[in-house]
């Protein structure tokens, strides 16, 4: 099985688990909603690439790692599209859960894709309890406060805003816990992997600020221009477009630089190749004016 069939497969059961039984039906159609389509997994991806440069010697609790942690980021979707944050419309070019199922089950919705992960990672306990604990204790941090991407939500009620730890948290974090994730699913030191992920966690913020100053709608598939119409902090606005371009490919450079010494580098060093030419935007078909 493919990687991306084998994440693809790992969401799917997840999902399953939480159609099961007698669910109510909106909300049990509103979880499928909100992680299809899958969009790039670039987070399960990385994470998986990690593990399997390490041996990946218990692929089920990558699995459920993977898993796990795309139901989070598609959570954070879910709960950032919603009236009381940046109220958006569209999400990869479908209408937002909220604008498709109403804010109450979009609520619901998202805080059921956060328990839904953790359960998976539990499950994970019968294959090697001591590595599913780290999983489960590495994606709390990674998604509440006060360094995840709750906190990274939090950054943008504040009247002074810290660019760095915004950034680390808001984007940053998950990056790191995918890394970390795939080190620890396949039974390694997470530590030595923290650098790889926050510099990719870097790299995709620079590059989703230029998408952001670039592109339109239909491009991204989701409101174009929100950073100037909200007033975020970005680094387009910080460097123009070309400085955030360099920006993004020293940051690129310094990435495949951190890969820690493992059986697959190679391998990983041409993943992280492979997502730095799918971070880096191309001139739009569609581009704003």
């Amino acid at each position: 099985m493919g990687l991306s069939a084998r994440i693809d497969a790992a969401v799917k059961g997840a999902i399953a688990s939480g159609q099961s039984g007698r669910p109510p039906q909106k909300l049990a159609s509103a979880l499928e909603y909100a992680v299809t389509p899958g969009g790039a997994r670039i987070r399960p991806t990385i994470l998986m690439s990690v593990a399997m440069a390490c041996g990946d010697d218990q692929p089920a609790l990558s699995d459920a790692a993977a898993a796990a942690l795309e139901l989070i980021h598609c959570a954070s979707l879910v709960h950032d599209d919603m009236p009381c944050f940046d109220n958006a419309d569209m999400r990869r070019g479908k209408l937002s859960v909220h604008r498709a199922y109403g804010e109450a089950l979009a609520l619901l919705t998202g805080d059921s894709l956060i328990v839904l992960a953790f359960e998976r990672l539990a499950h994970g306990a019968s294959v090697d309890p001591m590595r599913a604990a780290s999983l489960v204790l590495t994606l709390a941090r990674r998604t509440g406060m006060p360094g995840g991407i709750c906190a990274g939500q939090g950054w943008e009620s504040e009247a002074k805003i810290d660019l760095s730890a915004y950034h680390q948290a808001k984007t940053g974090a998950l990056f790191v816990a995918a890394t970390q994730m795939g080190a620890i699913a396949a039974g390694q030191d997470p530590e030595p992997w923290e650098e790889l992920g926050a510099r990719i966690g870097e790299a995709f913020q620079v590059a989703d600020d230029l998408r952001d100053a670039l592109y339109d709608e239909v491009t991204l598939g989701k409101p174009a221009g929100q950073d100037e119409l909200l007033g975020r902090p970005n680094a387009v606005a910080e460097l123009g477009v070309q400085g955030a371009t360099k920006r993004l490919k020293d940051i690129l450079g310094g990435a495949i630089a951190s890969i820690p010494s493992c059986p697959g580098e190679a391998a990983l060093a041409n993943m992280v190749r492979a997502q730095a030419e799918r971070l880096t935007p191309v001139a739009p078909t569609h581009q704003r004016s």
